[in-house]
């Protein structure tokens, strides 16, 4: 496909995959989740409210390059401090419009995610068909290393509260707020962190976060997640979902297209009520062989898959999308909510 280019030059790779949302696309490019991704938004006009700080997910673009119908180029938004082009090409990211990306998201959805690349200097289809075949970047990279911070870091750090414990496999900033909203000390520390090295932080819960890429990638994780169960209060998001399920004896698989929106139907099993969710991930949890102890708590709706376990007596819950994207806009609060409640449960203070 041919489009133009409104930021950055050059030529990269990434993984083609789609997002339906009308709205967040400066969280979206700035989630950490889609490293080493090329972001297709179905939205036509893209950039229209701008650029603002408060807004990011983490401290710069995190996308490969991004694909839309028609960039705004001038935003009209009393929020917006910089354009969305101004902003990715400060940063060397290649945006492309021109694409008619609602094509190419029924392609993918027929076809399933694959690689792609982006080139300002190599016009021939077929060279670069042949330069994407003989690309091995993508079975090389530890995407997760390349978004968790290497230095442990407090988040807006209260004097009293209840200390949660963050594993940074990606973790997007509103996370962070949304514990900070309930009072919580937050120690943000990098994914390779061990469990000894963590508990010795006392933490009253773990919080483990979203991140980029396979989860079976980073199964050397997984001991020291095993280490972690039952001794404090744990939630999974995202990745964290998929890490849980692993160290429970779960597999993980790679879903066809993805979930990538902001208007994914998930059942609350305990309740029946169904939440719209915000949602942004390639692999799932195979739930065909729950282990004794852990019992399935949300399901997709458009496909059935798994979006929510938990394990009581170890002392974990976990969902696979976003409570803290809100585009219900407060359907998933209250998972942050059932955190602070199992960690109130756990200390025996009383209701956080």
């Amino acid at each position: 496909m041919k489009g133009s280019c409104f930021s950055g030059q050059g030529e990269v790779f990434g993984e083609v995959v789609f997002n339906t949302a009308m709205t967040g696309y400066q969280e979206m490019i700035t989630d950490p989740s889609y490293r080493g991704q090329i972001l297709t938004l179905t939205y036509p006009i893209i950039g229209s409210y701008g650029i603002t700080e408060y807004d990011m997910e983490s401290d710069s673009p995190q996308v490969e390059g991004l694909l839309v119908k028609e960039c705004c180029r001038r935003p009209r938004n009393q929020r917006a401090q910089d354009s969305l082009s101004n902003y990715l090409g400060e940063h060397g990211i290649m945006g492309i419009e021109g694409i008619d990306t609602r094509s190419l998201t029924l392609h993918l959805r027929r076809a399933g995610t694959m690689k792609g690349v982006l080139s300002t200097e190599e016009k021939d289809s077929q060279v670069l068909h042949q330069k994407l075949l003989a690309n091995r970047e993508f079975e090389n990279r530890d995407l997760v290393e390349e978004v968790s911070n290497p230095q442990s870091f407090s988040w807006a750090y209260p004097e009293k509260g209840r200390h949660v414990v963050v594993y940074d496999f990606g973790v997007k900033y509103n996370i962070l707020r949304h514990l900070t909203l309930r009072g919580c000390r937050v120690s943000v520390v990098p994914h390779r962190t061990a469990a000894a090295d963590v508990l010795s932080l006392k933490p009253d819960g773990i919080v483990l976060s979203n991140g980029p890429g396979d989860p079976a990638a980073q199964d050397h994780l997984i001991p020291e997640i095993k280490a972690l169960l039952g001794k404090v209060p744990i939630m999974g998001i995202c990745m964290g979902n998929q890490l849980l399920g692993m160290a429970s004896g779960l597999k993980t698989y790679k879903l066809t297209f993805g979930h990538r929106g902001a208007n994914h139907p998930v059942k609350d099993l305990a309740t029946g009520k169904v939440h719209i969710t915000s949602q942004n991930h390639g692999y799932c949890v195979d739930m065909d062989q729950m282990p004794a102890g852990t019992t399935v708590t949300h399901i997709n709706l458009n496909d059935n898959t798994l979006e929510g376990m938990e394990n009581l007596e170890q002392k974990w819950f976990s969902v696979q999308y976003h409570p803290e994207a809100s585009p219900g806009p407060h359907d998933s609060i209250y998972l942050f909510d059932k955190f602070m409640q199992l960690m109130a449960k756990e200390s025996g203070k009383g209701e956080a």
